[in-house]
């Protein structure tokens, strides 16, 4: 009884299921998007093979921390703008690569001084 009651407040309040999707960040173009190309496997229905099938989608990344090779949780939302339908929730697992970039971030290395007479 209170499983129906918690979803019938949940419906009243205007929350909704929101479908969600994992994937991989392909590239952040411009500030506070990403590029996120899911992808799913499906049986040909004439070979019965599977196949592997991709699609991109824009995403919404509010404090810009997600880096190109993330594996990533994204919802969909009302439209942000032309292409984004989509904001970023949660990083799944980080790539090495993004990790090797954040810590050049942190640590510039300096510049040699020449020393000129």
């Amino acid at each position: 009884m209170a499983d129906n009651t918690a979803a019938t407040t949940a419906s009243r309040d205007g929350a909704k299921h929101r479908s969600a999707k994992v994937g991989q960040v392909t590239s952040r173009s411009g500030n506070k998007t990403i590029v996120v190309e899911v992808t799913r496997r499906v049986q040909h229905p004439l070979y019965k093979r599977f196949v592997n099938k991709t699609k991109k989608f824009y995403a919404h990344d509010e404090q810009n921390q997600s880096q190109v090779g993330d594996r990533v949780r994204i919802v969909e939302t009302r439209p942000l703008s032309r292409l984004k339908r989509w904001r970023l929730v949660q990083i799944v697992h980080r790539s090495a690569l993004g990790e090797l970039k954040r810590t050049a971030e942190v640590t510039p290395e300096q510049p040699e001084q020449e020393s000129g007479s």
